[in-house]
Order: C-alpha cells, then sequence, then structure tokens
C-alpha cells in the first residue's frame, strides 16, 4: 500500500475518532447544565437607607442598633446573583411607631418573607409575610431580635436557619434541581446560617457550595476529561501504527 493509500485508510478513522471526542464534550456539557441546582432557604438582609443590602454577616454575630430594619426573606436561590429581597414595606417608623424606646433596650424592625408558593417545599403554602418590632436589650444580635418575635424557630446541626414561625415545617437549604430559572423576583437573597456571612448553604455542609464563590469539579467531569484523555490517547496510538 501506498503512502497516498494509507493516508486515506487513515483519514476516515481520525474523522471517526473526532466525532466522538466532540460527541462526549457536548454529552458533558449538556449534563452540566442538567445538573444544575439551586438551593432553598432562608436569607438575611439589612436596610440600607432605601434598599436591601445583603448582608455580610450572620444573624447570631450582627448587633443591629435601635432604629435599624432587617429582613429574611424564605426563597430558592443558585447564588448571591440570583437571590430574591424581602417584599413590601420597610420603613422602621410604619414597623416601630408604636413601641416606645427604653433606656438600655433597642427597637429592630423585622420584615420577614415567606416566599412564593414556587419556593415552597412540596405540600406546604408559605404565610403570608408580616413584619414585627423587636425590643431587645441594647447588646442582642438580630438572631435575638427575631428569636423574640417570631417562634418557633428552627436550626440544623451546622446552625442554618432553617424555619421561621414553623416555616417550613422541615428540610433545610436542600438542594433544587431547576431548568432555566428560578422564581425568585428577579432580586438577591442571602444565607441565613446564624454565625455565617451571606451564602447559600450546601447540599450537606454549613458553608455555600453551587453558589457561594464557585464550586469543586463534580464527579461526572472528571469522568469525562478521563474518556476524552483515553480516546485521545488512542488516537495518537493509531495514527502511529499506521504509520510505522
Amino acid at each position: 500500500m501506498d503512502a497516498r493509500s494509507s493516508v486515506s485508510a487513515l483519514a476516515p478513522r481520525r474523522r471517526g475518532v473526532l466525532l466522538l471526542l466532540c460527541g462526549v464534550l457536548l454529552v458533558l456539557g449538556s449534563a452540566g447544565q442538567a445538573h444544575a441546582a439551586a438551593y432553598r432557604y432562608w436569607s438575611f438582609w439589612e436596610r440600607d437607607g432605601s434598599a436591601w443590602a445583603y448582608a455580610t454577616q450572620g444573624p447570631s454575630t450582627a448587633r443591629p442598633s435601635d432604629g435599624d430594619v432587617q429582613g429574611f426573606r424564605f426563597a430558592v436561590s443558585r447564588d448571591s446573583a440570583d437571590a430574591a429581597r424581602p417584599r413590601g414595606a420597610a420603613d422602621f417608623a410604619a414597623i416601630c411607631g408604636g413601641t416606645a424606646a427604653r433606656g438600655g433596650e433597642k427597637r429592630v424592625a423585622l420584615v420577614i418573607d415567606f416566599g412564593t408558593a414556587a419556593d415552597a417545599p412540596a405540600g406546604e403554602t408559605p404565610p403570608a409575610a408580616r413584619t414585627a418590632c423587636a425590643r431587645v436589650p441594647d447588646d442582642a444580635t438580630t438572631a435575638e431580635a427575631l428569636a423574640s418575635v417570631a417562634k418557633p424557630l428552627r436550626y440544623d446541626t451546622n446552625a442554618l436557619l432553617c424555619a421561621i414561625v414553623g416555616y417550613p415545617g422541615k428540610g433545610c437549604g436542600e438542594a433544587v434541581a431547576v431548568d432555566g430559572g428560578t422564581d425568585t423576583d428577579t432580586e438577591p437573597t442571602a444565607d441565613a446560617r446564624t454565625d455565617a456571612p451571606s451564602s447559600p448553604p450546601a447540599a450537606a455542609s454549613d458553608e455555600g457550595a453551587e453558589g457561594a464563590e464557585g464550586e469543586g469539579p463534580s464527579v461526572g467531569l472528571f469522568v469525562g476529561v478521563g474518556v476524552v484523555a483515553v480516546l485521545g490517547a488512542a488516537a495518537v496510538w493509531q495514527a502511529r501504527r499506521r504509520r510505522g
């Protein structure tokens, strides 16, 4: 067989290997999109003038001042950029205007938004949003202020706030598969873990995972890379064998 015939015989094999490699990459890309997840959890917000600001610390370490407005929102979110703010009026005078100031105590206006039906776990209906004025000692944290007006609260073993006023009745920061987008009113959320800054919870951890500052590669990605590497090596070996 002359050199031209050898090249002609080899070309279909190379094209086949390249097509197979492209197919694997397409499957990996599709799998990554199909397994995108969000998390169902309570978030913590602080009022900054006329707008909500994503909390920079957890409610167990935040110590609001008299006159502050803080909020919690239950929603399904992928990450901080995809999160949802508490809805409704958030005015200190409207919430705490009827609560007199006292020496050694402070008043904190709280906005509690239980989210939408789309955010709710299966079989549960979110209560109507509510506001409350917590009058607590001057050194109280936001968590203590919330506990004074919104019991029962539920936490998991990693200090993640799971329920306010008993809602939801079960679950805590669980991953939720999503297609395309989530119904979060296109506004940001924050993690309500009591001692951590705002970040979505992990499926089995108290820190953010997929929605945090980046997640580790999945097992599927490692497998896919391995498949591509093996196929690439096979193509090189076959080409050398033919040339030999």
